[in-house]
């Protein structure tokens, strides 16, 4: 026996609590993998520019610009204000031209033809409000991700670490790390206990210190304490710490057996912690000067954060085909007054007539033809 008490990063394990007595534990922690940040982080992908939308906000896009034209073509069909004589005059509005109208408001450029009636420039500008919307959240998207330096870590857990084959990988010589992989039954902590004792030579360090210069100056990622490796991230801004962490611990004071203080010191520990103190020093310490919070906070955007503008040009796009029915409506009770017929079977009569222009076309010419025979 060569002291009473040892106030260290000492983790509380079941080896250690047979040969000393531990205080309440004042930290806790777990085994992390610290890296450098230019060693874990991921080369551009060439379709760097589609990463601030999620896949699934692409898709969104997609099928609301596909609809959005679609319903461009049917209203300029269905409203005689847009297309005032089908069975003599040619729609602008074609399903291409509806194409091209749409992807040119996604450019912000003007693009041909210019809609007349109501309901085709109700859906018209509800699209141009749509794309002004979505290209501010890119562009300000795209900005966040470009100052962030760099993407998402490629190693995010052990079984990414396994994986990969680019950096090395070890810890402290006899920690209870170590010996917390060699216990371990999960096959991948398995696998990384067999790599460590393979390489032991080569990838164990005997200091923390020795590690953590190590991972600045070499491809090797350090398995270890994840609290202690918080601490390196906050004083070399080089330094990150992959998100996973396992084998939750605490760190406690260390004293002999049937010590005297171990009681006091759990009560003096218990104290601290239930009046904010620990917390208050954990701050203070770990506080770090890096610039790291646009980088963790930035993710591409989801749907959902987009949700209230799909909404309104689904609402955009239900207003301009009202608009159009109310129209075509309108002109159809206007001729029916005027040919003397039933409402319904004039509106019925120009729904078909300009939906399958072609084949009333055909049924109209032939049917004059007859009447001039």
């Amino acid at each position: 026996q060569e002291a009473d008490i040892a106030v260290a990063p000492l983790t509380v394990t079941s080896a250690r609590e047979e040969v000393v007595s531990f205080t309440t534990p004042f930290l806790q922690t777990g085994i992390g993998i610290l890296l450098r940040k230019d060693t874990a982080s991921q080369d551009m992908s060439f379709f760097h520019f589609l990463s601030p939308f999620s896949k699934e906000t692409w898709t969104a896009l997609l099928f609301a610009y596909l609809l959005t034209c679609f319903c461009l073509f049917l209203v300029a069909r269905l409203s005689p204000c847009e297309w005032n004589e089908p069975k003599n005059e040619e729609n602008h509005f074609t399903f291409l031209n509806s194409l091209w109208f749409g992807a040119g408001a996604l450019a912000l450029q003007g693009a041909t033809p210019r809609p007349q009636a109501f309901s085709v420039r109700v859906i018209a500008v509800v699209w141009w409000l749509f794309t002004l919307a979505l290209l501010a959240a890119y562009i300000a998207n795209f900005t966040a991700l470009l100052s962030s330096g760099s993407e998402q870590l490629p190693i995010q857990t052990f079984e990414d670490l396994v994986k990969q084959r680019n950096l090395e990988f070890g810890t402290l010589e006899g920690s209870s790390t170590f010996y917390y992989f060699k216990n371990s039954k999960n096959p991948i902590h398995q696998m990384i206990y067999e790599y460590m004792e393979k390489r032991r030579e080569h990838v164990l360090v005997k200091t923390y210190q020795e590690a953590v210069q190590r991972v600045m100056d070499s491809n090797y990622a350090f398995i270890g304490e994840s609290i202690s490796q918080d601490l390196a991230a906050a004083r070399h801004c080089n330094l990150i710490r992959a998100p996973e962490v396992i084998g939750a611990r605490g760190f406690g004071i260390a004293t002999t057996q049937a010590s005297p203080w171990t009681k006091p010191l759990s009560i003096a520990v218990l104290k601290l912690r239930e009046s904010g103190d620990l917390d208050y020093l954990r701050n203070k310490w770990w506080e770090s000067s890096c610039l790291r919070q646009s980088q963790e906070r930035w993710g591409p955007l989801e749907p959902p954060a987009l949700g209230g503008l799909f909404l309104t040009l689904g609402i955009g796009l239900a207003l301009g085909i009202l608009a159009a029915l109310a129209e075509l409506s309108s002109s159809s009770r206007r001729a029916a007054a005027h040919a003397k017929k039933s409402c319904c079977s004039v509106f019925t009569e120009e729904i078909c007539t300009r939906l399958r222009i072609k084949g009333a076309a055909r049924q109209s010419q032939e049917t004059s033809g007859k009447a001039n025979a």
